[in-house]
């Protein structure tokens, strides 16, 4: 177990992995150590490993990672399983894929407005951002465009990439989110958006870079599209006080 001086503040990186061998050790290795360290940070790396069947595990132990495993396949279900392991004294959370399309380097760059009381959230932008050449289809891009815009308007989101997976957060939205998220897949981020903002988090987008992924995609654009609208569109009427009724309901129906 990793000890930390009482005096500085920790950070958790969370990396949800399926098959990620080539791109995980570069993700983890350029993370900035150093300057985090000097910001009196000190960084906990952990991976969660979604059924692996490549070297993914044993690069990111090589590369001095914590590695916890999600048998249950999806994306969404990787990233629940990574909240229940942040321990408690962290104060941040940042989650970034393993296929070094977003770059770790930037961490602080997602930090620093927590970190100054500036917000609760912070969405990496890619739309905003860099975008290397050969990383984003246009089909993708337009459909981020248009997601990101519905959000914006029904919403009333401040963010400007709702399918972005680099976030950072205070660990208390964390604390307060959790329990609300349901997705097995790649709609997570989606809820995610959707219901930080009925929960009243303040929440914003910094612009990132996003590179070409190394391995192959996971996404089908035409499933996970049609799940990820059918999610902005559930949780446009959603509050954590309906849902506590709901669930209530649920229960003292099980009862009789």
């Amino acid at each position: 177990m990793v000890q930390f001086n009482t005096k500085m503040r920790k950070l958790t990186i969370l990396i949800p992995c399926h098959n990620e061998e080539r791109g995980i050790s570069k993700v983890i290795h350029t993370i900035p150590m150093r300057q985090l360290k000097r910001l009196e940070i000190m960084t906990e790396v952990i991976v969660i490993d979604n059924n692996s069947t490549d070297r993914t595990v044993q690069n990111a132990r090589a590369a001095n990672a914590i590695v916890i495993r999600e048998e249950k396949k999806g994306k969404g279900n990787a990233i629940l399983t990574g909240f229940k392991s942040v321990q408690r004294g962290t104060h941040f959370v940042v989650m970034l894929d393993g296929d070094n399309t977003y770059k770790s380097k930037e961490i602080i760059r997602m930090i620093e407005p927590l970190m100054n009381n500036f917000c609760d959230v912070v969405v990496g932008s890619r739309l905003s951002g860099k975008i290397k050449k050969n990383s984003l289809k246009f089909q993708n891009r337009v459909a981020n465009w248009i997601y990101t815009f519905i959000v914006r308007q029904f919403y009333k989101a401040n963010v400007t990439d709702v399918l972005s997976g680099y976030f950072a957060w205070k660990k208390e939205v964390l604390d307060a989110l959790a329990p609300h998220l349901k997705s097995e897949g790649f709609e997570i981020e989606m809820e995610m958006i959707t219901k930080m903002k009925r929960l009243g988090f303040d929440m914003y987008s910094v612009p990132i870079t996003y590179d070409e992924r190394e391995g192959e995609t996971k996404i089908d654009s035409l499933r996970d599209g049609i799940k990820i609208l059918n999610m902005f569109a559930r949780n446009l009427f959603w509050s954590p006080t309906i849902k506590k009724r709901q669930e209530l309901v649920v229960e003292k129906s099980k009862a009789f």
